[in-house]
């Protein structure tokens, strides 16, 4: 090996710790379902289609019943503790409702998404929660503030 490809070789390796650090602070420092990441309107739309599309199987105050578990407290949080919205969002979309998933709209996955946040007492903002990926994916949810 050459002295410049070692110089080369380290560059590169310095560029991409560096870059990794970067990624894991922004990560650190990103948007939480604390940072309200949805609207009140949002969440009340969201009430309205989880009445009619989910509480059937996980009743009518998230409390979960049956096989289908609940969407507030405790256990709802640590499942999802650290993951991404989109995480809990694709979710959504892959399994629910049970026996027709992805039926939803986008739009109504992320309403229903907002009203269960604010059923777990994340705090309403001025911007609507996003319906795809990328949005979705930069808000981290933490069980805790």
């Amino acid at each position: 090996m050459t002295f410049r490809a070692a110089v080369v070789g380290l560059g590169v390796l310095g560029f991409a710790v560096a870059a990794n650090g970067r990624g894991t602070a922004s990560a650190a420092q990103g948007k939480t379902q604390w940072d309200g990441v949805y609207t009140d309107a949002q969440a009340k739309r969201g009430s309205e289609t989880y009445e009619k599309s989910c509480s059937s199987c996980h009743g009518p105050a998230l409390e979960g019943k049956d096989e289908a578990p609940s969407l507030t407290g405790g256990e709802f949080g640590a499942a999802w503790n650290e993951l991404s919205l989109n995480d809990l969002f694709e979710r959504m979309r892959k399994s629910m409702p049970k026996g027709a998933p992805g039926s939803l709209q986008p739009e109504q996955y992320a309403d229903v998404l907002a009203f269960v946040l604010q059923k777990n007492g994340a705090p309403t903002g001025s911007a609507e929660l996003p319906k795809e990926a990328p949005g979705l994916t930069a808000i981290m949810f933490k069980m805790a503030k």
